[in-house]
Order: structure tokens, then sequence, then C-alpha cells
């Protein structure tokens, strides 16, 4: 019984080993092209390690309406820090953050970007998005407790990062 034990052992100590990057199989988009009428998981993107303190996102929805991200969406409004597990529960101590190029832009609507999925990268641990409006290259990738951004913004004198913490009760100090 001990000879097979380590046998069974030496086994799969070898299997993981040798095992891939599982993470290539994972899809964040996958239930993330819902509808008010027609549900298909009513996900979004999680950037996020498991057990983390919190999800990264982007943000297609407006700011507090529950449906933070919609594959059919063609704008982005921010990159959002969420507790959100479903959009029929909402989100609370939510805020957004956007680059953005000009002007800072407070409105949601006036600062959204176009955006196109050939421009997305998406995996668990890391997101990456082409900006066209602001011609902005986003990236984000999480840590335990928060979330690392990149932005690569065109060379310009008029760069801004907005903090959006508008909504039922979110604020930032």
């Amino acid at each position: 019984m001990k000879k097979l034990f380590l046998l069974i052992c030496a086994f799969s100590c070898t299997l993981f080993a040798h095992a891939n990057d599982w993470t290539q199989y994972v899809n964040p988009l996958m239930g993330s092209q819902s509808s008010y009428e027609l549900s298909t998981g009513n996900t979004y993107p999680a950037i996020a390690r498991p057990w983390g303190m919190n999800f990264w996102t982007p943000q297609t929805g407006k700011m507090g309406d529950g449906w933070q991200y919609t594959y059919t969406a063609n704008k982005i409004r921010g990159f959002k820090q969420t507790h959100q597990p479903s959009p029929w529960i909402n989100d609370y101590g939510q805020f957004s953050i956007m680059p953005v190029v000009g002007k800072p832009e407070f409105d949601e609507e006036k600062r959204a970007s176009w955006f196109a999925h050939k421009g997305e990268t998406v995996t668990p641990y890391y997101y990456k998005v082409y900006l066209a409006e602001h011609d902005v290259i986003t990236e984000m990738s999480p840590t335990e407790r928060a979330v690392l951004f990149r932005f690569t913004f065109p060379e310009n004198d008029h760069s801004y990062i907005v903090v959006d913490a508008f909504d039922k009760g979110s604020y930032v100090r």
C-alpha cells in the first residue's frame, strides 16, 4: 500500500510539473454578451487574482446601472474597481479610472472612448485595450490587493487620469 501511494504521488508530481498554463483556456469575456431581456451569464471580464481583495474591469455601462460591461458595446467609459458578482445585485463603493487626452472630462458620456475587440487582450491576469478616442493604450494586471495600471499616452501636453466616484455614496479621499 505504501509503494502504491508513492507511485501515485510520483506520477501526479510529474504530471503537474509538466502542466501547461491552464489560464490559456479561460475566456473572461464568456457570458458578457447579456442583455436585460436575455442572460448569457451576466458576467464581466474580471481581472483579478484568485481570492483577490477586489476585481477590476473595463466599464462600458453607465456608472451605477449594474451592467458594467457588455460585449456588444463599442465605448469604454473607464476602468472600474468592483465588488459586483452580478448586474442584478449592483455594486457599492465603486469608482472608475479613465485616461483622457485634451482636457480633463468628468462626464462619463463625454470622456468615453471608442474601442474594438480586435484591439483588446483579455486574460484572467492581464487586460489591454486601445482607446481610439484618446489614442491611449491601457493595460492592467492584478495584485493581491489592488491593480497595476500602465497608460501609454501620445506625446502631448495635456494627458490626464480621471478618477470618478460620483455614484451612490462612493467617494475618494
